[in-house]
């Protein structure tokens, strides 16, 4: 169906919302007969089907487990399980299911342009940041570059938009992934891989599984983690075609086919015409912001993924330079009292935290919220020696306060009994109790928000707001 005449096409678009919304008007546009189903009714959903039904598309509100007759193709949302009676329906009745990201990708080219190629980068951890990194560089280098997929532009808008692009920098999912079985990108990497989504998943293999169907047909390069073997596990079982290079990154001295770090500067020994005795500067440590270890490892992927399309060393380095971060990611609020706050809100997850916590020596660490199923053992044995003190709350708080009993008895914890949003300033005050001079107070939950708060973003801004009163009234 890559190149299929859609005029008449039977298509039932799964899920309204951010995904579904944008597909359902693309494949109308395209004279494709569309049906939206949705699970869920309410005033918002009831609100977005009159305005589709206005454009003579059909919506069926509280019912996304039929599969409407005549469909021919189904489009999901990411969001939706594979294990939903929609898609058993679409198995038994031979219907191919695609999620937006695989629609995306069949339609390139249909303008009768060349289709701009994709470097993909997925990961437990760290794809916005290292998908915008590689926008940066490809800009650098004067290509015509978006970030997109899971991040900034959607997919279908890329391709389907007026403006040409030379390269796309894609994040992507497991979840995107999982629907997307035709995708082939140019290059790709997998940052890293820790339990995650396991719920919607069923397991760790099929979570890493569908992680690594982004190698699936690279063209030049499948980068991984030298790190984390389980990336490098992925490219070896990888299909790909003839020449595909697997390409590493690692934050100690590279070897032949790597990037890695020499004497504070990020060096190439993988793109260069003898990798066995040469390597290419392309960096300074200092031009990553900020320079935490996880942060230079994304710089690295993103540079790897660059290289692999054949940027300039000079483009990396500018564009690491022009590159700033998203908000809430290793963010420096302010310094009180000699007292350094840092919001990393965006560590809503153990493996998240645990870079987080590796890049300062002292820390008073706010942690908790939402664990997710998590468990917090292996964590805090790793950070302990850096813990001056520990601030916990949100529901599974006391998952971490037992962990830490068990394995840093000798840090003082403050554990806060309440899960309502004004908990942060007094999380905040009860950290800047226990801080000295010289240390970090550190906002990475190792949790998802929204036991208390809406998304990670409006508890990072709760942090923020009350590190800034703090600092007002310091004044």
């Amino acid at each position: 169906m890559s190149n299929v005449d859609w005029q008449g096409k039977h298509v039932t678009v799964a899920g309204l919302g951010v995904s579904g919304i944008p597909a359902a008007r693309v494949l109308h546009g395209l004279g494709a007969v569309v049906t939206v189903v949705n699970d869920g009714e309410d005033e918002r959903s009831r609100a977005q089907a009159a305005e589709l039904e206005a454009q003579g598309i059909a919506v069926r509100l509280g019912d996304g487990d039929t599969l409407p007759t005549s469909t021919e193709l189904v489009v999901t949302a990411p969001g939706w399980k594979p294990g939903k009676p929609l898609f058993a329906a679409a198995a038994e009745a031979g219907v191919p299911v695609w999620g937006d990201v695989e629609l995306a990708w069949r339609l390139r080219g249909q303008d009768g342009r060349e289709p701009a190629p994709w470097l993909a980068v997925t990961g437990t951890n760290g794809k916005t940041t290292t998908v915008r990194m590689l926008a940066s560089i490809l800009e650098a280098a004067g290509l015509r570059t978006a970030a997109v997929g899971n991040i900034g532009v959607s997919l279908l808008d890329a391709v389907l938009g007026d403006e040409p692009y030379d390269v796309l920098a894609v994040e992507l999912s497991s979840y995107q992934l999982h629907w997307a079985p035709s995708l082939r990108a140019h290059s790709a990497a997998v940052l890293n891989l820790a339990p995650d989504h396991l719920d919607w998943h069923g397991s760790m293999e099929a979570y890493a599984a569908d992680k690594g169907r982004i190698y699936e047909g690279n063209r030049v390069a499948c980068v991984y983690n030298a790190a984390d073997p389980a990336t490098e596990d992925l490219v070896r079982e990888a299909d790909v075609e003839e020449g595909c290079r697997a390409i590493g990154f690692t934050l100690g001295t590279p070897g032949p086919s790597q990037l890695g770090v020499v004497d504070g500067i990020l060096v190439d020994r993988a793109f260069v015409q003898n990798r066995q005795k040469q390597a290419q500067e392309l960096a300074e440590v200092a031009d990553v912001n900020p320079p935490a270890p996880h942060n230079i490892a994304n710089a690295l992927a993103a540079a790897a993924l660059a290289r692999a399309y054949g940027v300039e060393p000079a483009a990396v380095r500018d564009g690491l330079r022009n590159f700033r971060p998203d908000p809430h990611r290793i963010e420096h609020v302010a310094d009180v009292g000699g007292v350094a706050y840092v919001d990393d809100s965006k560590a809503t997850n153990t493996h998240a935290a645990e870079a987080s916590l590796a890049a300062y020596d002292s820390i008073v660490w706010i942690a908790g919220g939402l664990a997710k199923g998590a468990t917090f053992d292996e964590l805090v044995t790793g950070c302990a020696k850096r813990l001056r003190g520990v601030v916990l709350m949100g529901a599974d708080r006391a998952l971490i306060r037992e962990a830490l009993a068990r394995h840093a008895p000798e840090v003082p914890v403050v554990d806060l009994d309440r899960t309502d949003t004004g908990a942060m300033s007094e999380a905040v005050r009860e950290a800047a109790g226990l801080a000295r001079p010289g240390d970090t107070v550190l906002m990475a939950p190792a949790c998802a928000s929204m036991d208390m708060f809406v998304n990670y973003n409006k508890r990072g801004e709760a942090f923020a707001d009350a590190v800034r009163a703090r600092a007002a009234e310091s004044a």
